[in-house]
């Protein structure tokens, strides 16, 4: 049988070509997610996660420090920077009074024999004990990771909210290797995806995407003019950019050429397009006979299944990978497929 063949987006084309335990720059995925909506969004921030990738947002344009916010930000940076953030706020300030009881929250223990006692069998009283002493003890960290990004447009108050999530969450989720690793690494992915959800809302993504056709151009008229390829230093003087932000805004337009290659060979030929579409009508109708057959099963057993075969869009995902997303452990993801698929069985 022929395989289906369906137009992918840009980030999906994108995504294809992200090597696992790799770096994404933020302002190339902000600029293939401009244009998709809050779902592809959500799962192209867990297709990130899955393959471990990191964001690096050093590309990233710095906000305006104009109106309160911006102010703000600024005063967290410099503050961050002279190493006064609690002496520099005022008494009553929010961020203050957290970091004041932070201070004088009791965190002792070993992380690594803690760590040890999550993997055992533990009375419930015990392991919500281990858990909050764990949380304790890292929490600091999640100060220390949101300093690094004081001012990069998202409050720090708002930043440690978020990454103390991502360490409890990564503490429920622990299934073996280095904790601390492991609860760093949710820590940052946190940050760094709620500091480019910002930039996205700041309208960052759009920004370049113009920029992008300005610089095509723009090259094509310099092309023109001068009867020869202009360089990167005559199209950042024609764009009235640096140089710096002119070789970033290319290495984007190479990449939408590449993907927009991909595309083109992804493509079905002429003669394939009514072969093709009666593929498709045959495949959306067991897709839909599938979906009555989920029907019956409960919200976590149907997402197992899906994410286990590949079900919502993308590939198939190992028990790992499915337990990470969902937070649980890889075993438990095996018990729920069986049942689920044992629940299916009896209906067909």
């Amino acid at each position: 049988m022929n395989e289906f063949t369906f137009e992918l987006s840009p980030w999906e084309l994108f995504a294809r070509r992200l090597t696992p335990g790799s770096s994404v720059s933020a302002m190339r995925l902000l600029t293939v997610l401009e244009g998709e909506d809050d779902a592809a969004l959500e799962e192209a921030f867990q297709a990130l996660e899955v393959k471990n990738i990191t964001l690096d947002l050093s590309d990233l344009p710095s906000r305006d420090a104009s109106g309160a916010l911006g102010e703000r930000l600024s005063l967290e940076k410099k503050l961050c920077r002279q190493g006064k953030l609690l002496t520099g706020l005022a008494e009553n300030d929010p961020l203050r009074l957290y970091l004041d009881e932070l201070a004088a929250t009791p965190a002792a223990g070993d992380i690594q024999v803690l760590a040890l006692e999550l993997l055992e069998p533990l009375p419930q009283r015990r392991l919500e004990a281990t858990q909050q002493m764990l949380t304790n003890l890292l929490l600091s960290r999640v100060v220390e990771q949101a300093q690094r990004r004081a001012g990069n447009r998202v409050l720090l108050i708002d930043l440690i909210q978020e990454g103390s999530m991502a360490l409890w969450q990564a503490i429920l989720s622990y299934t073996g290797g280095d904790l601390e690793s492991f609860a760093n690494g949710c820590i940052c992915f946190a940050m760094d995806r709620a500091i480019l959800l910002q930039a996205r809302e700041d309208g960052v993504g759009q920004k370049m995407r113009k920029l992008c056709q300005d610089y095509r151009a723009a090259d094509k008229a310099l092309l023109t003019s001068l009867g020869r390829n202009p360089s990167l230093e005559e199209i950042a003087g024609a764009l009235n950019i640096t140089a710096e932000e002119a070789f970033q805004v290319e290495n984007i337009v190479q990449s939408a050429a590449l993907l927009a290659k991909a595309k083109q060979a992804d493509a079905p030929k002429p003669q394939e397009e009514e072969d093709q579409s009666v593929e498709n009508t045959a495949y959306y109708q067991s897709r839909q006979r599938i979906e009555e057959m989920l029907e019956g099963l409960d919200e976590t057993h149907a997402r197992v299944v899906k994410l286990r075969f590949g079900l919502e869009g993308g590939l198939p995902l190992t028990t790992q990978e499915v337990g990470k997303l969902l937070h649980i452990t890889a075993d438990e993801v095996t018990a729920l497929e069986a049942a689920a698929l044992a629940q299916i069985r009896k209906k067909v």
